[in-house]
C-alpha cells in the first residue's frame, strides 16, 4: 500500500529556458500544489533559445497544460508549420517537402504510395509530395487548419509552429509562477551529494543560499551539471553518424515569404535553417568544423540571409549523442542535459515534451524505485536512438559527392538499426517500424523518396486488387488543388487568427 508520507515534497529544476520552464509548467499542472516545485536560473547564463521550429505533438503539450492557442502564438511572434522543404540534400540542386500528416487519403487496403509506385513503371512520374495535402498548400503559401471530418481530403494534414523560443520560455514561466512555482535567481556553484548513496542533497548558489530538494531535475544544457558535472553518468557520442559539431544562428528582417514550412538548405560543409517568425526570420548554418572554419560559416549565412540581419553571429557548439543514463539516482536529465539531436527534424523541443511525459508516467516517491529509473532510462534510450536513425539517413542516402563532407556521409558505416530498415524499403517498398520510433512511415516515406532510395517492385497485391490506380490518383490531385484553393493565405490566417502584438 502507498505510504503518503514517502511521497516527494520538493521539486527543484536547475535550470530554465525552453526545457525548465516546460518541465515546471507540466509539474504545476499535474501535482495541483501537491509539492512544492523550485526553479533555480541565471539571468547571467545565456540559453541556447534557437529551439523555433516544432513538430505536431507540441500541440498536445500546449493543450495538456490548457494554453490558448491564439495567445500562445501571438506571445511568442509564431507562425505555422506544415512541414519542412529540404534543398540540396538528395542531390545538389534537388529540393523535396517532408510533410505533416499522410500522403493523400488511402483509396484501398493498398497503401496510396504503391499505387504511385505502379503509376512511375508506367511512365507518370508526377512527385510524391503533390499527393501531400501539407505541400499542396504549402507550396502556394496557404493555411488552414486540418478538418476533424476523416472523409474530407482537408483532414489528412497536420500542422506545428514556428516560435521564438525565448518568447515560448517568458509565457511558461508565467503560467509556472501563476500555479505556485517559485523561481530563485542564481548561479550554481556546487552540488552536495549524501555520503551514504551519492544521491544529490542540494544544490549552492553563488550567493551562498543552498537549495535542498527531493527529485531535481537538471535542465542545464549541454553542460549537464548535476547529471555528468555531480553524477558523472557518462555520455555516448554518436558524431561519426552525425557529424556536424557547430552552429551559427542570425535573425534577420521578415521577408515577402512568409512560408508555412521550415526549410532547410544543404550547404558545402553542412545546412543552412530558415524559419519564418512574425517579427523576424530565424536563420542558421549547422556545420562540421573539420571541413569549414568559424568565421567562413558566419560569412557563408550572412550571405544567404533575404533579408537584413538583426545581431551578430551568435555561435554554438555541440556534440551529437546523449547521456548514458537520462535517470540516475534522484535526477533526470531533460532537454539538452539529457543529449543532443542536431535540429535538421525540430526534435529537441519534442524529447523535452517526451522526457516530461515519462517523468510523469513513473513519477517516484522518496524511495526511488530503480525500476522506475531503469524503464524511464529504457525507452528514452530506445527513442533516441531511431530519431538518430532518421537524422543519419537524410545524410547519408544522398547523391552528392561535391565536397568532403558528403562524400564522407555516403561512404560512412551507418547503424545496424539504420541499415536494415533502408534495405527492406530498397527490396519492396516496405517501411519497417521499430518501437519507440517518433516518426511514423509517412515521414520516412518522404525522406526515402526524396533522397532518391527507390524500391526495386511495388506491392505484388496493387496488380490484383482491380483498383484504377491511375485514375483515382488523379482524382485526389484535383481534389487537393481545389481544397488549397480555398484557404486564406499563410499571412492573411496569422493577422485574423493570432497577430502578435507590435514589437
Amino acid at each position: 500500500m502507498t505510504d503518503k508520507n514517502r511521497n516527494i515534497r520538493k521539486v527543484v529544476v536547475v535550470g530554465g529556458g525552453s526545457a525548465g520552464w516546460m518541465t515546471a509548467a507540466s509539474l504545476a499542472n499535474a501535482l495541483k500544489g501537491g509539492c512544492e516545485i523550485v526553479l533555480v536560473e541565471s539571468e547571467d547564463i545565456g540559453v541556447v533559445g534557437v529551439g523555433e521550429a516544432t513538430i505536431p505533438p507540441i500541440k498536445i503539450f500546449n493543450h495538456t497544460l490548457g494554453i490558448d492557442e491564439a495567445e500562445f502564438i501571438a506571445a511568442t511572434q509564431g507562425s505555422f508549420k506544415l512541414g519542412i522543404e529540404f534543398a540540396g540534400w538528395g542531390d545538389k540542386d534537388h529540393r523535396y517537402f517532408h510533410p505533416f500528416g499522410d500522403f493523400g487519403a488511402n483509396f484501398d487496403a493498398v497503401q496510396l504510395y504503391h499505387y504511385w509506385l505502379k503509376a512511375r513503371t508506367e511512365g507518370d512520374m508526377i512527385p510524391l509530395e503533390e499527393y501531400s495535402m501539407a505541400w499542396v498548400a504549402a507550396k502556394t503559401g496557404k493555411f488552414a487548419k486540418p478538418t476533424q471530418d476523416r472523409r474530407m481530403v482537408q483532414s489528412t494534414f497536420d500542422y506545428a509552429y514556428h516560435f521564438d523560443a525565448i518568447l515560448y520560455g517568458h509565457f511558461l514561466r508565467r503560467y509556472s509562477e501563476a500555479r505556485g512555482v517559485k523561481r530563485i535567481e542564481g548561479k550554481v556553484t556546487n552540488t552536495q551529494l549524501r555520503a551514504d548513496d551519492g544521491f544529490i542533497e542540494s544544490i549552492r548558489l553563488e550567493s551562498g543560499e543552498t537549495v535542498r530538494g527531493d527529485l531535481f531535475i537538471d535542465c542545464t544544457g549541454f553542460r549537464g551539471l548535476l547529471i555528468e558535472g555531480a553524477l558523472k553518468t557518462g555520455y555516448e557520442d554518436w558524431s561519426k553518424w552525425l557529424p556536424c559539431d557547430r552552429a551559427v544562428a542570425i535573425p534577420s528582417e521578415s521577408s515577402a515569404d512568409f512560408t508555412p514550412y521550415t526549410r532547410s538548405t544543404a550547404l558545402e560543409a553542412g545546412w543552412q535553417w530558415r524559419i519564418p517568425l512574425q517579427h523576424r526570420t530565424g536563420n542558421g548554418y549547422v556545420y562540421c568544423s573539420e571541413h569549414i572554419s568559424d568565421d567562413e560559416a558566419a560569412a557563408k549565412l550572412l550571405a544567404g540571409l533575404d533579408g537584413k540581419a538583426l545581431a551578430d553571429p551568435r555561435p554554438l557548439s555541440f556534440t551529437t549523442g546523449r547521456r548514458k543514463k537520462f535517470w540516475h539516482k534522484n535526477c533526470v536529465a531533460i532537454g539538452l542535459a539529457a543529449g543532443f539531436m542536431e535540429p535538421l527534424e525540430s526534435t529537441s523541443l519534442h524529447l523535452v515534451q517526451t522526457g516530461i511525459t515519462r517523468l510523469l508516467a513513473l513519477f517516484p516517491t522518496r524511495d526511488f524505485d530503480p525500476f522506475a529509473e531503469e524503464e524511464y532510462n529504457r525507452i528514452t534510450t530506445g527513442e533516441y536512438e531511431r530519431t538518430r536513425d532518421f537524422l543519419i539517413l537524410h545524410y547519408h542516402a544522398t547523391k552528392r559527392q561535391d565536397t568532403t563532407l558528403w562524400r564522407y556521409c555516403t561512404e560512412m558505416e551507418i547503424p545496424e538499426s539504420l541499415s536494415y530498415k533502408m534495405e527492406h524499403f530498397r527490396r519492396a517498398g516496405r517501411i519497417v517500424a521499430y518501437d519507440m520510433e517518433l516518426f511514423k512511415n509517412p515521414s520516412w516515406l518522404a525522406v526515402y523518396i526524396g533522397q532518391f532510395i527507390m524500391p526495386a517492385r511495388y506491392d505484388p497485391i496493387a496488380d490484383m486488387r482491380g483498383v484504377d490506380g491511375t485514375r483515382m490518383l488523379a482524382g485526389l490531385r484535383r481534389v487537393m488543388v481545389e481544397a488549397a484553393s480555398g484557404m486564406s493565405s499563410h499571412s492573411d490566417f496569422v493577422k485574423s487568427y493570432c497577430p502578435a502584438a507590435a514589437q
